[in-house]
């Protein structure tokens, strides 16, 4: 993106308009399938927009799945659904060599590629896979390639994973380690409907009529807003304002309530920062603004954070959880202008 991009206030207040243009669009496509959720339905989009993965939590039955397919439809991607089970090894999600005939007769090893080699993937209740199959999605998340044997494979532009979990079932499940739960931008915790949105989802379930949901986004165009994203300036009292909420989950820092230094045993990571300064220009972005404001940033602050954090034994005994403590720390944490 140019600099003149960024400085002339008539190209800002156009690329800003069309981002607004693009992401209504999406999100209309996907309101015609899903109900409600439009705090789940941003932060999905944010992290499309922003270049990150997202983590999906909530009990089974409120439309995570639904969610995310629905996505891949209004988007012109390659779109891919990994179905997470205990025995679940990396090369069923990465592909492997296989053999096949050969046109002269004979046969060929080939490498089959597995649902991972996508733009989207739905990675469904991915606590179900073990460490070991974890560890493969990790690779992808982090450095946007797979690797099986000597062969390393570079996934396509954009590439994005949007996992769901149960935040209730433990048997048969293997939480995620801190450094994968770090690689997700948000974690968006998908809470039940309200009472009128119940006879909405009911009167589009239990019919006849299912209206068809159409692409209308690209890949291409995803890279360019991207890229919109990107170029959107960050003043540096916002810059400060979200390096001191990262710092603010850290135990015994300068801006840490002593709920963080009495019940965090570890806290955000410099990834925190980078995902509080994208996640606040696309919210600048869709308030029609070319630029950062400290409310921005408070605004993702939960979703960027809430993952980011791990408690201590002490506030497991005392019911005391992550939303608790980001809590506690964005009420702490002033603006710094």
């Amino acid at each position: 993106m140019s600099q003149r991009s960024v400085a002339d206030p008539a190209v800002a207040r156009e690329q800003a308009a069309r981002f607004q243009t693009t992401y209504r669009k999406i999100h209309d496509e996907i309101a015609r399938a899903m109900v409600g959720q439009e705090n789940v339905v941003e932060g999905v989009l944010s992290a499309l927009f922003a270049g990150g993965h997202v983590l999906l939590e909530g009990v089974p039955g409120l439309g995570k799945t639904l969610l995310v397919r629905t996505l891949g439809q209004a988007v012109d991607l390659q779109f891919s659904r990994i179905q997470f089970t205990p025995d679940m090894m990396p090369a069923d999600i990465q592909g492997t060599m296989v053999l096949v005939e050969a046109a002269g007769g004979g046969h060929k090893l080939e490498f089959q590629e597995g649902p991972l080699v996508a733009n989207l993937v739905l990675a469904d209740e991915i606590n179900r896979a073990t460490p070991k199959t974890q560890s493969a999605l990790l690779e992808a998340m982090q450095e946007k390639q797979i690797s099986v044997g000597r062969r390393t494979l570079k996934l396509q532009e954009p590439f994005c994973v949007m996992a769901t979990q149960n935040p209730v079932e433990h048997e048969g499940t293997y939480p995620l380690p801190e450094a994968q739960l770090d690689r997700f931008l948000f974690k968006l915790v998908v809470g039940y409907p309200q009472e009128r949105e119940y006879h909405t989802i009911l009167n589009r379930t239990t019919g006849i009529a299912e209206e068809p949901v159409r692409k209308v986004s690209s890949g291409a165009e995803i890279l360019e807003l991207r890229n919109i994203v990107r170029s959107v300036p960050v003043p540096e009292h916002a810059q400060t304002y979200a390096v001191r909420l990262v710092i603010g989950t850290q135990p015994k820092s300068d801006y840490a309530p002593p709920v963080v230094t009495e019940m965090v045993a570890l806290g955000s990571s410099p990834r925190g920062a980078q995902g509080l300064l994208l996640g606040a220009k696309v919210k600048a972005l869709l308030a029609g603004r070319f630029a950062v404001a400290d409310e921005d940033v408070k605004a993702v602050a939960h979703a960027v954070l809430r993952h980011r954090v791990m408690t201590n034994f002490r506030a497991h005994s005392q019911g005391v959880g992550p939303e608790e403590i980001v809590t506690a720390v964005v009420g702490k944490v002033q603006p710094a202008r």
